[in-house]
């Protein structure tokens, strides 16, 4: 399902008023790392309990902006679509995974980890789809399913917030249908990797909707995608609020706007 988010444009005497924004991927992923990383429960998790900021490319947004350290994006994946390849980043270039407990880092594998989490923990991970049902898709080219099969299977159980940033580039029409009727085994080629889209229906999702009513208070729709000259994957997006909402959103977009694209320069099948 979507993060549910609660924004107030009930006031008829106060004017709705209207923007148009185009954030390109690199925004995006810099806007979702702004509003997953305000949110109440990250930052409780962050600063009282335990927290995942899974590997991811988005993911490396949201560390940076949790802790103010600078990321190489690229290392921070180990998933990657890139040059046209389902592929992944070389072992030596890895960041390892960021845990922490109670603000502090900790090094610990990842299953152990989760197997400590208790209510009030929060683990973040990104995502390769999202439908308009909030349902999202990681790749997976473990054939054990790999961190979100952990995930799923240490945490969602016991009911801890999965919180999965996924930006509207990646929108397909429904999570269940594409990754229904495939899988690993049953590709006989693939630019890449061989993967299967794992379903995740129980995470809290944030594409750019919620993150823009997470920090500014407005309500957006996703009214078009893609372009050309560096907009490649771009998402269009109709705001609404009242001027001070819309201020702050506008400010928001103007200052990410012009967020560097993710550099990859080696990969597994560079």
């Amino acid at each position: 399902m979507f993060y549910p988010i609660q924004v107030d444009v009930s006031d008829t005497s106060r004017v709705l008023q209207q923007a148009m924004v185009v954030l390109n991927p690199a925004a995006s992923k810099r806007l979702l790392g702004m509003a997953v990383a305000a949110l109440p429960e990250v930052k409780n998790a962050y600063a009282n309990g335990r927290l995942s900021v899974s590997t991811s490319s988005t993911s490396a947004y949201v560390l940076e902006e949790l802790t103010g350290d600078k990321v190489d994006t690229y290392r921070y994946c180990v998933g990657m679509v890139a040059d046209g390849m389902l592929s992944s980043s070389v072992v030596e270039d890895r960041i390892p995974p960021a845990f922490f407990v109670k603000g502090e880092r900790v090094q610990m594998d990842a299953l152990p980890f989760f197997d400590t989490f208790e209510k009030g923990d929060v683990v973040i991970k990104g995502g390769n789809a999202v439908d308009p049902q909030g349902n999202a898709g990681v790749l997976a080219a473990n054939n054990q399913g790999g961190t979100i099969g952990g995930i799923l299977s240490f945490l969602s159980v016991r009911g801890i917030p999965l919180i999965m940033p996924v930006g509207l580039e990646k929108s397909v029409a429904s999570v269940p249908e594409a990754s229904n009727g495939w899988g690993q085994l049953t590709l006989t080629k693939s630019m890449g990797l061989t993967v299967w889209l794992y379903p995740v229906t129980s995470a809290l999702v944030v594409t750019e909707i919620q993150a823009l009513g997470i920090l500014a208070g407005v309500r957006a729709r996703h009214v078009a995608s893609g372009g050309i000259a560096g907009s490649e994957g771009a998402v269009v997006l109709l705001l609404e609020g009242y001027e001070d909402g819309l201020n702050t959103a506008w400010d928001i977009v103007q200052k990410i706007k012009d967020e560097a694209p993710v550099e990859v320069p080696r990969h597994k099948f560079s």
